[in-house]
């Protein structure tokens, strides 16, 4: 399949309301951007596309933002496709955050002409040097998008957190900087708490099969061999013989448990538990977080730090 064909079609009425959209607001676009923010009690207006980079925005900028967020719980951004109002929010911000890599596929063109507009738009990704990204050979030539599932490497995103609201807000730039650094050293924490936790996992059983390639980044960290039903993008379709493939390795590698994620539909892989003789060992937060303030056992899965710990407990305790 050609990736690049895949993610831009059925684009052209999109890019034709946003085009119309940006014509109407350009001369706003022009005033507002490198003025930075004057009035020292008004919030930054920040639109972020999934829940992920949200999380980021909200832990760096703190009450000094107001912040959007695109597509919400259970959103997969791979299919997803932007609306007209959802144009005009990007429109309306004063700065934009993505993942970037193609995660948000349909959006990646809007997301270009506003930048080429004048509008501050800033994929997360990067400054993470691409000898760290994975290149899936099915991703015919593109990096896996993945990567808030190696803690460390999400890591490197905050920075670029902190350098566009400060480059806005050049007043508070201490509090950005130093809530940054905060981030950092939690995520830190998170790290090895997430090495501690999968030790009680032996090598061995260490075989975690979902229903698209979202993990891989996870099983580099941590020593898992990740696979997916389904490839790195949703956009893909499992046929028949994919399906007979991951039953027969299920077996041969007595792989104990596989697992649903939230933003796919769990029918094929429940199908497949069946077939295998295995258990569905819970469902796993993937392309997107949990409702912001949904509590399990002392987490909030609307978070960063809520999702990696659900995601690696639930697999833990199917696994070992």
């Amino acid at each position: 399949m050609n990736w690049e064909i895949c993610f831009k079609r059925s684009f052209g009425r999109l890019i034709a309301l946003s085009l119309a959209v940006l014509s109407l607001a350009c001369s706003q676009s022009q005033e507002t951007v490198g003025d930075g923010i004057s009035d020292s009690q008004k919030k930054i207006k920040v639109v972020a596309t999934v829940n992920m980079v949200s999380d980021l925005v909200r832990q760096v900028g703190g009450d000094h933002v107001e912040l959007v967020e695109i597509m919400g719980p259970g959103v997969d951004p791979h299919l997803y496709k932007a609306s007209a109002n959802d144009v005009i929010k990007l429109q309306e911000a004063d700065v934009i955050f993505h993942v970037g890599l193609l995660l948000e596929g349909k959006m990646e063109e809007v997301l270009d002409k506003l930048k080429t507009g004048g509008k501050p738009v800033y994929a997360v990704t990067r400054d993470i040097k691409r000898g760290r990204l994975l290149k899936p050979e099915e991703f015919e030539g593109y990096y896996d998008p993945h990567i808030w599932f190696e803690v460390l490497l999400w890591k490197d995103t905050v920075d670029v957190i902190v350098e566009g609201l400060s480059k806005l807000d050049s007043t508070r730039q201490v509090d950005y900087e130093n809530n940054g650094k905060n981030l950092k050293a939690r995520l830190d924490e998170l790290h090895q708490w997430a090495k501690t936790k999968v030790a009680e996992v032996p090598q061995e059983k260490r075989v975690l099969v979902t229903s698209h390639d979202a993990y891989n980044y996870f099983g580099r960290a941590y020593g898992f061999k990740v696979v997916g039903l389904q490839g790195i993008s949703t956009v893909s379709k499992a046929g028949l013989a994919d399906r007979t493939k991951l039953v027969d390795f299920i077996r041969s590698q007595q792989v104990k448990a596989i697992f649903v994620e939230t933003t796919v539909s769990p029918e094929a892989i429940k199908a497949i538990a069946s077939d295998a003789g295995v258990v569905v060992g819970g469902e796993l937060f993937s392309d997107a977080m949990g409702e912001l303030g949904q509590m399990e056992g002392g987490l909030d899965l609307g978070s960063y730090e809520g999702m990696i710990r659900h995601n690696i407990t639930t697999i833990v305790n199917a696994l070992r």
